[in-house]
């Protein structure tokens, strides 16, 4: 598999991954640290604050490192927005890879997949962990918050391959050779895994932010911090219909208002926002966020590169009237008679410009929408999920919701509340139609697919395993349908 690097190709990663910490730590200041001048090995590498440090912190340079059109961590927003029913592929766009993804066509040897990147993330971090659970010389402080900071992100990794693959090989070791020959681990066994880790890394994160010491506080929000992995962790439970958990874990973060709350819509995805529970931040020149430079269109409309997508017609007329989502986040333009939305969450175009927001990955928005649908399905009863999904829609400039209370009428208006408030996020929609078991009925028949000129088949649900990836490990096979 695309995962299974050797010893010598870990090695350049790490370094790669150092320098880009390095370079990242220039122009940030996340981290203040030079690659070490001697020979790279695990060593050498976590034997001093400095260096483990850098380590870490070039994953998540890896992960800010990426484009909304490429099979990057930062591209699952777009891309699960295609398969979804939030955007609409510009038909000039000549892109075999996303119009595939547009129209749930996907084949056997697609070359364009999320599955090779976040397992080279993943091999990143599994390398860490052992290194940093190996060394001896590290300030416990420090060794503590980054051994929580990479049981965090392969619980963040794990989450989004199982999520978009279903059951996925469980790799918790860089030995290149075990790994070689790994078969699909079932999906209960990777959840497992991913709440293990994340338990972890609540018990081992910073209740505050740190800076590039990991002793120190910053208003900076781009470590992950024990309210990031209580975060991830509702939601994990959440998917897993474990109610009382996600309950429990949204509450915990609502309830810390000293460092979280809900922003007014033109202020929710500024840097260092109230609402912003973990961000990334921008690593190359240029835009603060890629998402601006896909989906802002320009006056004279989509083009095949670099807009080629704008809002899907049935998203922009679900929402209600007067709600500030719509005024706020979607924007549009007018070119020959026709009307193109476009997301605009995220609206500082300026290139090489002030820095004033960064790619929020998890916020205080979302953990009210999974108390609410906690609380809906819990024997706690729909007044409780009522009051949150009410608390969003204050925020948004709605009155408060008036519809049937029985169960199924509060959890259909919690989905539509998801819809537009998590749009263009982090596939929100496109894994809340699978795991709400929507996705035949609004993508198949005469749904959003035939719309897209595709054809649905239920197995689309999940993405194809990787040609190469298949051919190279014996145990491991296909999804259905491919």
């Amino acid at each position: 598999m695309h995962y299974r690097y050797r010893y010598s190709e870990y090695k350049y990663m790490l370094l790669l991954g150092i320098f880009a910490a390095t370079v990242l730590a220039s122009c940030k200041k996340l981290v203040q640290v030079s690659a070490p001048a001697t020979s790279l090995n695990s060593e050498n590498v976590y034997s001093t604050d400095a260096t483990a440090i850098a380590a870490v912190t070039a994953i998540y340079a890896i992960m800010s490192n990426g484009s909304p059109y490429t099979p990057t961590i930062l591209g699952i927003s777009s891309v699960a927005g295609l398969s979804a029913d939030e955007l609409t592929l510009y038909s000039g766009a000549a892109n075999p890879p996303l119009s595939l993804y547009y129209t749930n066509n996907l084949n056997n040897n697609m070359q364009f997949d999320f599955w090779t990147q976040i397992y080279s993330t993943v091999y990143l971090v599994n390398g860490a962990m052992e290194g940093l659970n190996s060394s001896r010389s590290l300030t416990p402080a420090v060794k503590q918050q980054l051994l929580g900071e990479v049981a965090f992100d392969r619980a963040f990794c794990y989450f989004y391959l199982t999520s978009l693959y279903g059951d996925v090989p469980l790799v918790l070791t860089s030995n290149s050779a075990n790994n070689a020959i790994l078969a699909r681990t079932p999906q209960a066994e990777v959840w497992t895994q991913i709440i293990g880790d994340l338990h972890n890394a609540v018990a081992s994160l910073s209740p505050i932010y740190v800076d590039a010491t990991l002793l120190n506080a910053t208003p900076q929000r781009v470590r992950p911090t024990k309210w990031a992995a209580l975060a991830l962790l509702g939601r994990a439970y959440l998917y897993n219909g474990n109610w009382t958990g996600a309950d429990s874990a949204a509450t915990a973060v609502i309830g810390n208002s000293g460092l979280y709350s809900l922003d007014s819509p033109d202020s929710v995805f500024l840097m260092n926002s109230n609402e912003a529970i973990w961000q990334l931040q921008p690593v190359l020149q240029g835009y603060d966020v890629p998402d601006v430079y896909a989906f802002i269109l320009p006056a004279t409309g989509p083009n095949s590169t670099p807009n080629k997508v704008y809002l899907n017609e049935s998203l922009v007329t679900t929402f209600e009237p007067n709600d500030l989502r719509r005024q706020d986040w979607v924007d549009s333009i007018i070119v020959g008679g026709t009307t193109y939305y476009y997301p605009y969450k995220y609206k500082n175009d300026s290139v090489n410009g002030p820095i004033t927001e960064y790619e929020t990955v998890l916020r205080l928005g979302e953990q009210y929408l999974i108390r609410a649908e906690a609380e809906a399905y819990s024997s706690i009863g729909t007044a409780a999920a009522i009051a949150d999904l009410d608390t969003i829609r204050s925020r948004a400039g709605l009155p408060p919701y008036s519809g049937a209370t029985d169960q199924t009428s509060v959890l259909n208006a919690i989905f539509h509340e998801r819809r537009v408030e998590l749009f263009t996020e982090w596939g929100h929609r496109w894994l809340d139609l699978k795991r709400t078991n929507t996705a035949n009925t609004v993508m198949g028949a005469d749904g959003a697919c035939m719309a897209k000129g595709g054809t649905w088949n239920t197995n689309a649900q999940l993405y194809p395993v990787p040609l190469y990836d298949l051919q190279t490990d014996p145990n491991l096979v296909q999804n259905a349908g491919y």
